[in-house]
């Protein structure tokens, strides 16, 4: 329970957030230099169990890409017909302005960061208190920034999906991307060893970024090694599955992150006859959506404080130049982590 002073504190600070902000806003598919506008809109209303955040910093995922195109075009059965999140954004850091009467987590001036889905391209956003955590002090509100998605997505694909262990052999197809950065760090913190394939650029960063080997795709086919992996980690999923399931070892696992770029149906078929080629044999397949998860959070957090991991942070663009990153992420060819600075981004 709060004292009386956090909440004349909570109370005082509440009072001071205008009633509208400043947002970046869609109200119809396509292109993000041509449907992106900002304007000045309400400040979100928050229920018992979220707070309001004064936004620091978000980031470009492939998914924001998609959402801003209405991508592939059988998900608007989900997504709405018309933009159902104006707002897109779903990395965030920043500063609790206002919490709920149920947040137990938070108190106003908290630092925190985390993936809220949707409302972080803005002045303020409210999130749920479970899909944050608190900001270590050591940690840029830009690195925090950057580790929502693509942080949790290889997290969770490795540890979770895939079971990773100590002294197993995973290779990561697109460790140069926003995920795949972070996935050559995690495996290598979860004591795999690690081969990574990217392209000529990026050959260096995954060294550095602690991959144990490198195969660089435009000089060597990865796919006709003679190397055997417990596990592949799959991001663009640009390779036959045949081959691909070749290179597994006797109780392997093909986790596919990615898929095809299919305007129309995205990854489903690739999705399908993955199932069907894993049917039979030892070895496993599993195509998977990241959770949004506090603990999980935390700990990511906790190895950007401690230097285990780190957000590689590619380029930087104000709020009002968002639409040049969103619609050059749709060339899939992401080298690291874009961060979207809002405050001061005007």
């Amino acid at each position: 329970m709060r004292s009386e002073n956090s909440t004349a504190k909570t109370e005082a600070v509440a009072r001071s957030v205008p009633a509208t902000m400043k947002a970046m806003v869609q109200e119809e598919y396509g292109r993000a230099a041509a449907v992106l506008e900002m304007r000045e809109v309400p400040v979100p209303e928050i229920g018992g169990e979220e707070v309001l955040v004064k936004v620091h910093s978000s980031s470009v995922n492939a998914m924001e890409w998609h959402l801003m195109n209405g991508k592939p075009y059988i998900f608007r059965a989900a997504f709405g017909f018309s933009p159902r999140s104006p707002i897109l954004g779903a990395d965030i850091s920043g500063t609790v302005v206002a919490v709920g009467t149920d947040v137990t987590r938070f108190e106003t001036g908290d630092e925190v960061f985390g993936e809220i889905g949707a409302g972080a391209y803005a002045e303020y956003a409210k999130a749920v208190e479970t899909h944050l955590a608190a900001k270590p002090k050591e940690v840029s509100f830009e690195e925090a920034a950057a580790v929502g998605v693509a942080g949790l997505t290889a997290l969770q694909g490795l540890r979770d999906v895939i079971g990773l262990e100590s002294g197993q052999k995973v290779l990561i197809n697109g460790a140069s991307g926003g995920v795949g950065t972070y996935a050559t760090q995690v495996a290598k913190v979860l004591g795999a060893e690690v081969t990574a394939v990217c392209s000529t650029r990026n050959v260096d960063r995954a060294r550095d970024l602690g991959a144990d080997k490198v195969i660089d795709y435009s000089k060597e086919d990865f796919t006709k090694a003679d190397e055997r992996f417990d596990a592949i980690f799959d991001i663009p999923g640009n390779h036959p599955l045949r081959a691909l399931k070749s290179l597994l070892a006797q109780g392997g696992v093909y986790v596919m992150v990615g898929g095809s770029k299919n305007n129309w149906v995205g990854p489903l078929p690739r999705v399908l006859w993955s199932k069907l080629s894993f049917a039979f044999g030892d070895k496993r397949t599993d195509n998977f959506v990241a959770t949004i998860n506090a603990d999980d959070l935390a700990t990511l957090g906790e190895w950007l404080a401690s230097g285990a991991i780190r957000s590689v942070i590619e380029t930087r663009y104000p709020l009002r130049g968002i639409a040049i990153p969103l619609d050059q992420q749709g060339k899939f060819h992401a080298r690291g982590k874009t961060v979207v600075n809002v405050e001061g981004g005007f």
